[in-house]
């Protein structure tokens, strides 16, 4: 469901002079994309111009109708105490673990740490650690050993299929004459010193 920016007491040229007076870039970046929408500008490219995909930008408009403007700085972290996620956020990477990422909207077909952290900061505002979210995902009961990712255009059927077809390696080796060695493929080969020799 689209969220829209409730707060009311900035337009879109109101954000674009808080957007001037600010000297942090990240928050001008965060600012003239809420100007976008509010000019009427499609979600997705307005986050495009702004350098950040759609559902972070969904996530600040939610931060910036709870907070206004200062909510669209990033939290300090920096020798303060260490970030934590909320239940429901723990709850959230867990989903997203089970689930798996999106081929297309992640470019990746299997979660790594620094994917999870990159995610983590971009729809939590939260900075951790790869360390810190490995503990994290241990302690809800995740192995670090994951499934072998399936390519999106395998048939599970054809493979069935092939499996049934194809004889097990015991019946192909009942074949071979005794003693024969499977990997050998041809006769005799001279010693080296007498093909030198010739």
């Amino acid at each position: 469901m689209t969220v829209r920016i409730t707060r009311k007491e900035l337009d879109a040229s109101g954000l674009r002079v808080e957007a001037a007076r600010s000297g942090d870039a990240k928050v001008v970046r965060r600012l003239l994309a809420l100007a976008l929408v509010l000019e009427g500008c499609d979600r997705a490219q307005a986050a495009r111009q702004c350098g950040m995909d759609r559902q972070t930008l969904r996530d600040w408009v939610i931060r910036y109708n709870a907070e206004g403007v200062p909510g669209l700085s990033d939290r300090p972290h920096a020798g303060g105490p260490t970030a934590r996620l909320t239940e429901t956020e723990r709850a959230q990477l867990a989903r997203w673990v089970r689930e798996g990422p999106d081929r297309v909207e992640d470019g990746v077909v299997r979660w790594r740490l620094r994917d999870l952290r990159a995610r983590i900061l971009a729809r939590f505002f939260v900075v951790l650690d790869e360390r810190s979210i490995g503990r994290m995902l241990n302690g809800m009961g995740f192995s670090h050993v994951s499934v072998r990712p399936r390519h999106p255009q395998a048939d599970p059927e054809a493979q069935t299929a092939h499996k049934k077809t194809s004889p097990p390696w015991s019946q192909q080796r009942s074949h071979l004459p005794h003693g024969a060695n499977p990997w050998n493929s041809g006769g005799r080969m001279k010693p080296a010193s007498a093909s030198k020799a010739a």
